[in-house]
């Protein structure tokens, strides 16, 4: 079975959040900052998965720009200059059903890291 596909998305800005509706009538709430540590880009998940690095300082990022890619994603454009994670249907919804297990596993490895969810 497919994953559902998202039939509106918003940034509510002031609160630093996207909103997504998906077509199962699923809507979940994504922070800024998880969707920016979270990125598919190369920058943070590596090449082939191996060797990104953990985003710190991004507890105030905010989106400005989202940017449909085709029919199967959305480009979302961070205010800290980060662009170049393309965030497919099939991504969004991973976010969105394992938000909680994957935020705590981003906390427990900026600890491990000692590194800071605060802007510099």
């Amino acid at each position: 079975m497919a994953n559902p596909i998202p039939t509106d998305i918003k940034c509510l800005q002031k609160h630093r959040k996207l909103l997504v509706t998906f077509d199962n009538g699923e809507q979940c709430e994504l922070t800024c900052e998880f969707l920016r540590v979270h990125s598919p880009s190369a920058e943070v998940q590596g090449h082939g998965g191996q060797g990104g690095e953990i985003p710190t300082g991004k507890k105030n990022v905010n989106i400005i720009g989202i940017e449909p890619v085709g029919n199967y994603a959305v480009k979302l454009i961070f205010d800290d200059g980060h662009r170049s994670g393309i965030y497919t249907w099939e991504t969004l919804y991973d976010l969105s059903l394992h938000q909680e297990q994957y935020w705590q596993m981003y906390l427990d490895q900026l600890a491990e890291a000692g590194g800071d969810r605060e802007p510099q």
